[in-house]
């Protein structure tokens, strides 16, 4: 029976590309000369490091904007509180990879709610969807792309 995967996953060298590459533009802009500002990825993870909470604005836009220009989703970016440390201020972007289950059983609801002859299963952090015809699949696939769900998804697996 034919069949793919619902995932949501985020190219981790790739992030680590545009950390790199955000971090060659802060050294060449002008309003960070002479500001200790950086960019720092760990695992998941990018810490941004600044003096002023505006800096630290203008650095989750360069992120932004290096990702986007990398392939990635800026949806994936969940940015977390800045914390002052002495006179420094830092602030965690977290890179969501995965489906939560909240998030895939709605998933499941929406596909059960257009009647299609296609069954839905979760799996971990990723989403199986089989069904007998190929049409029904590619019709849960465009359901899928039109649904908002807040998240950057991807359809890997498709088998005949």
């Amino acid at each position: 029976m034919p069949s793919f995967d619902v995932v949501s996953e985020v190219d981790l060298q790739e992030v680590n590309n545009a950390v790199d590459q955000a971090n060659r533009e802060l050294s060449t802009r002008y309003d960070f000369r002479g500001v200790s500002a950086s960019f720092e990825r760990q695992g998941a993870e990018v810490k941004l490091t600044a003096q002023a909470d505006i800096q630290l604005d203008q650095m989750l836009d360069i992120l932004r904007e290096k990702l986007i220009k990398r392939g990635i989703d800026p949806m994936v970016m969940e940015a977390g509180d800045i914390q002052p440390s002495g006179k420094l201020l830092h602030q965690t972007v977290i890179m969501r990879q995965g489906i939560e289950s909240m998030l895939a059983k709605k998933m499941v609801k929406l596909i059960k709610d257009k009647k299609l002859k296609v069954q839905a299963a979760i799996q971990g952090e990723q989403l199986r969807v089989t069904g007998k015809k190929r049409d029904d699949l590619q019709l849960v696939m465009a359901e899928l792309k039109a649904g908002e769900f807040g998240i950057p998804l991807q359809y890997q697996n498709f088998r005949d």
